[in-house]
């Protein structure tokens, strides 16, 4: 399985690092790459970009029978909420955006920082909660996710990716707001 990352930010970098190390086939792209050459040629796709650049990535290749793991967070600008929320959610509105691929919502609660240290915190394996209308493509990201040391938790459909990001929105706060640092992690006991 060839997995293409776009985004070489720090989640995009830390993805690349934590698979290339997982032994997976995995290459990272940004805007100044050939995104088309890079998305033909894989077969899953994640966007580890902000929320706002899927909208133009949609219009750079063909995702049509690609799996896209979004791992965004729909933060407005002055992290003070969420762009989109309740009603919908960035990985639905991104599954719009690109119709014939089958969208998965994972790792938007996983800080960049630690896919550095291990994807651990106390001693317990980070969890990440999985979220796709289609559940091979479910499995497959919880494989992929087992394989780079996650905890997967399959939450079922792509609409309640609507729940997760406001968890994404709630670490963020809890990190940076309140002050609790990036050692944290939401984990869901008895998954």
């Amino acid at each position: 399985m060839k997995i293409a990352v776009i985004g070489k930010g720090n989640i995009g970098s830390g993805l690349n690092k934590v698979l290339s190390e997982a032994g997976k086939d995995v290459a990272a792209f940004d805007k100044d790459d050939n995104l088309e050459a890079a998305v033909a040629a894989a077969d899953v796709v994640i966007l580890a970009t902000p929320y706002g650049a899927a909208a133009e990535i949609a219009k750079e290749a063909d995702f049509s029978g690609k799996i896209v793991i979004d791992v965004s967070n729909p933060i407005t600008e002055d992290f003070s909420g969420l762009q989109v929320g309740h009603t919908s959610s960035a990985a639905e509105e991104i599954a719009k955006l690109l119709p014939g691929a089958t969208v998965v919502k994972a790792f938007n609660t996983v800080f960049a920082q630690h896919y550095s240290n291990g994807l651990k915190v106390a001693g317990q394996s980070l969890q990440t909660f999985i979220a796709s209308d289609d559940e091979a493509a479910r499995d497959t990201v919880k494989a992929i996710a087992t394989d780079i040391g996650l905890e997967p938790v399959d939450v079922g459909p792509l609409k309640n990716a609507r729940y997760l990001e406001p968890i994404g929105f709630l670490n963020i706060q809890f990190g940076y707001v309140f002050g609790k640092g990036t050692d944290i992690a939401p984990h869901w006991l008895g998954a």
